[in-house]
């Protein structure tokens, strides 16, 4: 069997190529599919089927646009009410390439149509040796269960689900069992995800902690208590991958701009997406701009923060960026933007604009400030479990997600206000987003939360 795991850390998503005997089947692909092509026929390989374990919400996957490019069965429950022409599975269900099997197990919690996925490569066993768990069971973590919304199911109904797929079914599968879910570590479908992007059934059954010995009682207030909002962007982006999406050729190249075509598109609504670094944007960047930066978790910020439909002008530093930029948007479901600034934010100066800065401040100079009793207030734009587990005295909480529909009572716009996180990613669009708001004496700290910890300063729990 040939067996491997594709990994989009932008998106923490994992996808994966399963093969035998000159066939082969794509499980949870990712928008651009062009690696997979390429890797099945490095390999040897026809793709036959094209599987996903569910509709995800998280990005839009390219499984139309696969399945259209090499001739290959989209396979995926027969809960999902695809719109697509596909083989519908159910519990006990089974496709075969070469001598490797994929059988389908039916695990709802996550979403009502989850399915996962045992894979027995019968040269080996005929028991399963690997299970694809998408979005029920990650490494060190299970599935939200509050993101079917809109479909008739409360998150307490979802999360009893759950309890029910994973006790009754995972984990009735050998220690040995190799598990591979759907994404890693920054994954807004799950709260305490792993850096690792696989385990087995044995590790998780002691690690894990929504696999402890509990009630389903006691799980389904575990897993609805403290819930992160969930992204704007999500149920979009299901509701597309229920449809499937064009394939991303079909989508047009924005077109250059001079600065005053994007003063004026800026006046009547657009969003200035600026994907430079922290340190390029506080430098120095078009007034009223959102930074979301192509070095971190870009396409997931970056749909959770721009309201669906609105257009985008991009500002990068080198022309090559803004394709990269494209495709990365097109990923979540972001397919509006109308062109870029042509000669990026030198073009905008030379034109007789002014720019907006953002100061960028070291930890050190942080705590310098704190201790002199400096009129500075601290806003930490991590999630709250992030928070709760270490923060710098006195920051107030405002996770980026909910940023724009929190009325940051307490702050004072006319002060000296520090933003944080865990690296100085989230904190640069932050503070974008807080100067519109009205919020003038802004400063970004730089290496965040991570750097004031090996500082040494102290922190609360």
């Amino acid at each position: 069997m040939y067996f491997k795991q594709f990994y989009l850390g932008c998106l923490a998503h994992a996808s994966y190529l399963v093969g035998s005997d000159g066939e082969a089947v794509v499980v949870d692909p990712q928008r651009d599919v062009s690696q997979y092509v390429e890797e099945a026929a490095a390999q040897g390989l026809k793709i036959k089927y094209v599987v996903e374990t569910h509709l995800h919400a998280d990005f839009v996957s390219g499984h139309c646009e696969l399945a259209a490019l090499t001739g290959a069965r989209i396979v995926i429950s027969r809960r999902a009410e695809a719109k697509f022409d596909h083989l519908a599975v159910s519990d006990g269900d089974e496709i075969r390439v070469g001598k490797v099997t994929l059988r389908f197990v039916e695990t709802p919690g996550h979403t009502p149509e989850s399915v996962c996925i045992l894979v027995i490569d019968h040269e080996t066993s005929d028991e399963p040796q690997k299970v694809l768990t998408g979005d029920t069971l990650f490494v060190g973590d299970v599935g939200r269960p509050d993101l079917a919304g809109g479909r008739g199911y409360t998150p307490d109904a979802m999360a009893a689900m759950l309890y029910d797929s994973l006790h009754a079914k995972l984990l009735k599968l050998d220690d040995a069992v190799e598990v591979y879910p759907a994404h890693g570590a920054g994954s807004m479908c799950g709260r305490n995800i792993s850096k690792e992007t696989f385990s087995t059934v044995g590790q998780q059954r002691r690690f894990n902690y929504a696999l402890a010995p509990m009630s389903k009682d006691e799980f389904v207030r575990l897993m609805t208590t403290d819930l992160p909002a969930a992204p704007s962007y999500f149920s979009r982006d299901a509701e597309i991958n229920r449809t499937g999406a064009p394939a991303l050729e079909a989508l047009p190249r924005p077109r250059a701009l001079t600065p005053r075509e994007v003063r004026e598109l800026q006046g009547v609504g657009r969003v200035v997406l600026d994907v430079r670094t922290a340190a390029e944007f506080g430098a120095g960047h078009v007034p009223g701009a959102l930074n979301v930066g192509l070095g971190g978790q870009f396409a997931m910020w970056a749909g959770s923060l721009i309201e669906p439909g609105r257009g985008i002008v991009l500002v990068a530093e080198r022309e090559e960026k803004i394709d990269e930029a494209v495709m990365r948007l097109a990923r979540v479901g972001l397919e509006t933007v109308e062109g870029y600034l042509s000669g990026g934010v030198d073009a905008w100066r030379a034109a007789g604009y002014e720019t907006a800065t953002v100061p960028q401040i070291s930890v050190d100079d942080l705590r310098r400030r704190l201790d002199a009793g400096d009129d500075l207030q601290v806003l930490d734009v991590r999630r709250k479990a992030e928070y709760e587990g270490g923060h710098v005295p006195g920051a107030r909480l405002a996770p980026l997600a909910e940023l724009k529909q929190n009325p940051l009572e307490g702050l004072d716009p006319a002060r000296p206000l520090a933003v944080i996180c865990a690296g100085g990613y989230r904190s640069s669009a932050a503070t974008s987003l807080l100067a519109p708001r009205g919020f003038s004496r802004l400063s970004n700290v730089a290496g965040g939360t991570s750097a004031y910890v090996s500082a040494g300063h102290p922190v609360d729990e």
